[in-house]
């Protein structure tokens, strides 16, 4: 059996914590992630700020711009770029 068969570093709790967050986590991964959290502040800190972010991009409302929005933007930032070029 391997030494660190249930023990896992922080940047491995890391990646799993990600993968949880989108439902790609094994039983097994989330039972040696919550393993870890028991004992380690650095991995707890960093599922807080990853399961804030998470939360907070899922209730902003975001809009992004349409392709004709994004055209007409680049056009006037190049007539403008191209008026201090001169």
């Amino acid at each position: 059996m391997k030494k660190r068969f249930l023990f896992i570093s922080c940047e491995e709790a890391q990646h799993i914590c990600d993968k949880a967050q989108y439902n790609e986590a094994s039983g097994y991964e989330k039972f040696k992630l919550k393993l870890r959290l028991a004992w380690c502040r650095f991995t707890r800190a960093y599922v807080q700020r990853n399961l804030k972010l998470t939360h907070t991009i899922k209730s902003g409302n975001v809009r992004c711009l349409s392709k004709s929005e994004r055209s007409q933007i680049k056009t006037e930032f190049n007539k403008v770029l191209s008026k201090h070029e001169h």
